[in-house]
């Protein structure tokens, strides 16, 4: 963020609330950069100690003598918070201690848990719960969500509101993201990452061809692989599970895949998603994907799956058990745009039926209700779809 987005950029007040998670236990809260979970710290958790393991000083004093950590807190330290600890996993150690002796509450922070996992090291032995930040929501953004803007620009805190958003994209999407795989010691093979982040970008919204990737990107297909796993544990690309519960119309079992970000999207495939474009179909599904993903991690903990019948049916989104979406970037819904959803409901399995979609006011088509977006997302953020 340059100097001048960060004068005009409002303060957002964000879902998350962390001090109510840090009373019941320590958390790890990750999310992918520019997502706003340093200054959510700063802006919720005032007085608490943050040790900021980006600043070198208190980096290399921690590195060099990692007791250092309980030698510094007082007694009326409760709650601590190591931000970016993917840097210096030892200090895990001393957290767990510390939360055994003292009974410390930890917020412990980084872009990906990877690094943390594939190290073997002591991630707490579950002394300590997970928790994701995403980019900015409807509910949080209130009279400041735009539709344009937030399918074109995305909703990272800081390009959502830029002066420049499509350089500041441009540089998130390519040196951040790349220096983000080395950081993580995930690849050394830049260009090759490169290549397939391009091919992968394309992908998004769909069941992934992996063949076909890794001949696009010319890497192997092992390799491909490798990657997918790579964005998803930075936390880059969310995996939509296939909803396998209907018996009339068999279900395929494949995942789908959606970039966390429509703005970075976009930058990929070289597009810009504008209203009334072909692309922005998929782009205002992708949003809200993000909204539910949000929801879900931030709220009520439930999955987020799709359905597709081997016959060629298709509904974009499965909220738990109870709730089909499918999503239409139309001013008018047609009957022939619910024919997915009225043939999932034959299996008589969920609660309701709803289209999404860019009509000015709600109605209902047979079992199906057919929504303005705006309206969908308060009523998901009231907690109405459970």
């Amino acid at each position: 963020m340059n100097a001048t987005t960060e004068k005009i950029s409002p303060v957002i007040s964000r879902a998350l609330d962390l001090a109510a998670l840090l009373r019941k236990k320590s958390h790890f809260l990750f999310g992918p950069r520019q997502t706003g979970k340093t200054f959510l710290i700063r802006q919720t958790l005032r007085g608490v100690k943050i040790y900021d393991l980006l600043d070198t000083t208190v980096f290399l004093a921690l590195s060099q003598n990692p007791g250092r950590l309980s030698q510094e807190l007082a007694p009326e330290d409760r709650m601590v918070v190591i931000d970016e600890i993917q840097r210096l996993p030892i200090l895990l150690n001393e957290a767990h201690r510390l939360i055994e002796e003292r009974g410390i509450r930890f917020l412990l922070t980084g872009s990906s848990a990877r690094k943390l996992r594939r190290g073997g090291v002591n991630l707490l032995g579950g002394r300590a719960r997970t928790r994701h930040l995403h980019p900015l929501t409807f509910h949080e953004l209130g009279k400041r969500f735009d539709l344009a803007c937030a399918i074109e620009r995305g909703l990272l805190p800081s390009i959502y509101f830029s002066d420049d958003f499509r350089a500041d994209l441009e540089a998130y999407a390519g040196s951040y993201m790349q220096q983000e795989i080395v950081a993580e010691a995930a690849t050394r093979n830049i260009p090759a990452f490169s290549r397939f982040l391009r091919v992968a970008g394309l992908c998004n919204g769909t069941i992934v061809n992996f063949t076909k990737v890794a001949n696009d990107a010319q890497v192997p297909r092992t390799t491909v692989y490798e990657y997918f796993e790579i964005l998803k544990d930075t936390l880059i690309l969310h995996e939509l599970p296939a909803w396998r519960k209907s018996k009339k119309r068999k279900p395929l079992a494949s995942s789908k895949y959606y970039f966390f970000d429509t703005g970075v999207v976009g930058v990929l495939q070289g597009r810009q998603f504008r209203i009334g474009t072909p692309e922005f179909g998929q782009a205002f599904e992708t949003y809200l994907a993000h909204e539910i993903l949000s929801y879900s991690d931030y709220l009520s903990g439930e999955p987020l799956t799709y359905w597709r019948s081997t016959s060629g049916f298709e509904v974009d989104f499965i909220i738990g058990d109870h709730t089909a979406v499918e999503v239409k970037a139309k001013e008018n819904v047609a009957s022939q745009d619910l024919k997915p959803l009225t043939a999932l409901a034959e299996e008589k399995k969920l609660k309701r039926y709803l289209c999404v979609s860019l009509e000015p006011r709600p109605r209902k088509f047979g079992g199906v209700i057919v929504l303005p977006f705006s309206e969908f997302l308060v009523r998901l953020w009231n907690g109405e779809y459970t």
